[in-house]
């Protein structure tokens, strides 16, 4: 299997995939494009390097990225012909298993025998997908997130054949192209749709019981949970907010819910250990000293208070002005 990736082929070059290649060739990584014909990827070619042109216009990106990216970034007149020199392949057609098996029946067909093959599926388990792959060993989903040159965060999800040798491999290319990886089981919608899925589903429960407008609800997201989530995650957040309360809260939304919101064995057993988390020092992900959770809090009040001045200093969506 190929140790370092300089090379990469992009399969599907709309919106997400040409997102996908835009990001590594202005990171420096020498990308090929492919799509249904010649014609549509010069056209995605043409389109990637306009966009890039124009957030580099905005202020967007540093001056001479769009200049990379057309020194990096090239349209191949078929798939087989990206993928023939391409150390890392990244599949990024619709989200319909067969479309993707008849993708990667052909990229596995003409990619070299130490390729690396990824997709960008944000659903669909590697189990399903890898049959179309000849040597599975060397497959995985890398998931990047749309807007794909703004959002920073990878899901990196492999099978029971993927070798774990590759992955390394795939996490030194993110880390190169300014990202960040996690690595996660192989189940459907894996933990970002998982997670976004069950907010949405809950919030439109929340709507049709009438609790709330959906702009209210979007309010109180954006201004409040979702507020603190640039920087912390919900353990961290729970924390902070401190174990004990969550549990008692979580009986509360037991009572009135049922057992869907009854609260988690880990929480009720942690605080049942005496750990609360940075109120007394014992949390679920680790143990804080004094001066860590005065640090911890010196942070957390700059972050809040940056992010504060950035909403105001850009103003709200123009959907809401």
């Amino acid at each position: 299997m190929i140790e370092k990736i300089h090379t990469v082929a992009v399969i599907g070059a709309g919106y997400m995939g040409g997102g996908i290649a835009q990001a590594l060739a202005q990171a420096g990584f020498d990308v090929t494009i492919a799509d249904v014909s010649a014609e549509v990827a010069q056209e995605h070619l043409e389109r990637i390097l306009r966009e890039t042109a124009q957030a580099e216009a905005q202020g967007l990106f540093p001056d001479g990225t769009t200049g990379s990216v057309r020194q990096h970034l090239r349209a191949a007149s078929s798939i087989e012909e990206a993928v023939a020199d391409a150390d890392f392949v990244e599949e990024a057609v619709s989200e319909v298993p067969t479309v993707k098996h008849d993708v990667l029946r052909r990229i596995s067909g003409a990619a070299r025998p130490d390729a690396i093959i990824g997709s960008n599926t944000s659903t669909i388990p590697v189990a399903v997908m890898e049959e179309a792959v000849s040597d599975p060993r060397r497959f995985l989903t890398v998931h990047w997130s749309n807007p794909a040159p703004f959002i920073p965060g990878i899901e990196l999800v492999t099978g029971e054949r993927t070798d774990p040798a590759v992955v390394p491999v795939v996490q030194d290319m993110l880390t190169r192209a300014g990202r960040s990886s996690a690595l996660v089981a192989d189940v459907p919608g894996f933990v970002l749709n998982r997670l976004q899925f069950v907010l949405l589903k809950e919030a439109m429960t929340i709507v049709e019981e009438g609790v709330a407008t959906q702009e209210d609800v979007d309010t109180i997201v954006r201004s409040t949970f979702g507020f603190r989530l640039p920087f912390f995650g919900p353990f961290e957040i729970a924390e902070m907010a401190g174990l004990d309360v969550y549990a008692n809260s979580f009986e509360t939304f037991r009572e009135a819910f049922g057992e869907r919101l009854a609260p988690p064995v880990a929480l009720t057993d942690a605080v049942a250990a005496g750990r609360h988390g940075t109120k007394n020092g014992k949390g679920l992900l680790r143990d804080y000293t004094p001066q860590e959770v005065d640090d911890l809090v010196a942070y957390r009040s700059l972050a809040y208070s940056r992010m504060a001045a950035l909403l105001a200093e850009i103003g709200p969506a123009p959907t809401r002005r």
